[in-house]
């Protein structure tokens, strides 16, 4: 009777392991890329369009924050502008006097020249012409130096102004609150109303799209799998209903990962674990912090 109980009890922890046979190469949990959103500018959040759960497309606005005071400072050095530009002196009127009563020496110092020639009148006169027009000519440079002074200080002006204007419009653009990417809002951390500053975050969004299982392997199991690699991935929902996906491992950690102890020895080498990732296109069934499955082969 003993051998017989003996068979059985044998038959029975077979089937038991037959039972439990891992029918997966690797298990861990779904993942998804998440950003979170921050204020770029301090003010008063007046509009915020953000519910936790909502689908939003990338690109999107969905919040603004106070811009009163960065509009009135562009409209401000708009007009200050317009100022220095009308400040701007017309080198050709402000000179055009004073090279007309030049041009008018010239001819004088060239008539005198031609009488002083001929003994039809004295050296004296053609002297006094000519620095006639030396005295108009210094004039002229001097007019022509300080306007162009001053039409260089002005379009320096103008270009800071230009500058400023840049930076304000910038600011005005970070006041509009855009996603990043497409995705799903995981989470919200502010209300409409409430003031926030620079750097607080608003929300958190995440990409529930394009989704990964972040599974980890053997040391042995390495030489079975590459970057690339077509899997199947299996989605836990527990009381043993699964669904399956095609997914692709688009990365293998380079360094191992164990449970830490003091001392490693050969016989622990089984701990030792790497951490691939394993990107798939969710159809919306599974959710972040998901337990998955994975199987390299057939």
């Amino acid at each position: 009777m003993r051998k017989t109980y003996t068979l059985a009890g044998i038959a029975l922890l077979m089937a038991a392991c037959g039972n439990n046979e891992k029918t997966y190469d690797a298990t861990g949990v779904f993942e998804a890329t998440e950003t979170t959103v921050f204020a770029e500018q301090s003010g008063a959040l007046l509009t915020f369009s953000v519910e936790e759960g909502d689908i939003i497309d990338a690109n999107k606005e969905v919040g603004i924050i106070d811009t009163t005071q960065t509009w009135l400072k562009i409209q401000q050095l708009a007009a200050t502008k317009r100022v220095y530009q009308s400040q701007k002196p017309d080198l050709e009127r402000q000179i055009a006097a004073t090279r007309q009563q030049l041009a008018k020496a010239r001819q004088d110092e060239q008539r005198y020249r031609e009488l002083v020639a001929d003994g039809a009148a004295p050296s004296k006169m053609l002297d006094d012409a000519s620095n006639q027009v030396k005295v108009l000519q210094k004039q002229l440079d001097a007019q022509v130096s300080t306007l162009n002074t001053q039409l260089s200080t002005l379009d320096s002006q103008l270009s800071t102004a230009d500058v400023q204007i840049a930076q304000l419009n910038d600011q005005l653009r970070k006041c509009h609150i855009v996603t990043p990417t497409k995705g799903t809002v995981l989470e919200k951390y502010v209300e409409r109303g409430e003031f926030v500053a620079v750097g607080k975050p608003l929300f958190k969004i995440g990409d529930t799209e394009e989704m990964y299982l972040r599974a980890y392997v053997t040391s042995g199991q390495l030489q079975h799998i590459k970057l690339g690699q077509q899997v199947k991935l299996f989605a836990d929902y527990g009381d043993e209903k699964r669904k399956e996906y095609g997914g692709t491992i688009s990365w293998i950690s380079a360094r191992s990962e164990f449970t830490p102890k003091t001392i490693l020895t050969d016989d622990e080498r089984a701990d030792l674990v790497y951490a691939v990732k394993i990107a798939f296109k969710n159809d919306g069934y599974v959710k972040i912090g998901m337990y998955g499955e994975v199987v390299f082969s057939e």
